[in-house]
């Protein structure tokens, strides 16, 4: 009996990437579809989640998304003006903004995550949490790789 090579053994490994990406996007689309959210622009799914998330300063999750300064601001002011972000004077820095999410921004971003989870277990039962942490770690090991690699990181003398 001749054992067929999997289909996805003679694909380069960002198609694969970009293959599993867009199976993501679809359902965070349709999500946000259904919840009435479909106005939400390209890359805004994931600074509403990331907010919801981890709360973590505008600047950070700015520079996960590798955009320009410009892009980034053109992105977070239509966020407030379809009503997914507030944007308000820092009270400890009056230079700096914070942003926090709205009551429009709380729902997209539960529907981004009711999304996300239900990728991630539809994948579970497909290929098992032993392959799917397996690929976690591998997609971590590519991040820290390419973070040693940026400017100013320190990478051990590499």
């Amino acid at each position: 009996m001749i054992e067929e090579t999997p289909w996805f053994d003679d694909v380069a490994l960002p198609a694969l990437l970009r293959g599993a990406r867009a199976t993501y996007r679809s359902a965070i689309r349709a999500a946000l579809s259904e919840a009435g959210c479909d106005d939400v622009p390209r890359n805004g799914s994931f600074v509403v989640g990331a907010i919801a998330r981890t709360g973590s300063p505008l600047a950070e999750i700015i520079k996960e998304l590798g955009v320009s300064k410009q892009a980034a601001g053109q992105l977070v002011d239509t966020l407030v003006l379809r009503g997914y972000l507030d944007r308000a004077p820092d009270n400890e820095d009056r230079r700096r903004m914070t942003v926090t999410l709205t009551e429009r921004g709380s729902l997209a971003a539960s529907a981004v995550r009711a999304a996300v989870d239900r990728v991630d277990a539809e994948l579970t039962a497909r290929v098992g949490i032993e392959h799917v942490a397996h690929t976690r770690a591998t997609l971590g090991a590519l991040i820290v790789a390419n973070h040693a690699h940026e400017p100013g990181v320190d990478d051990g003398g590499e």
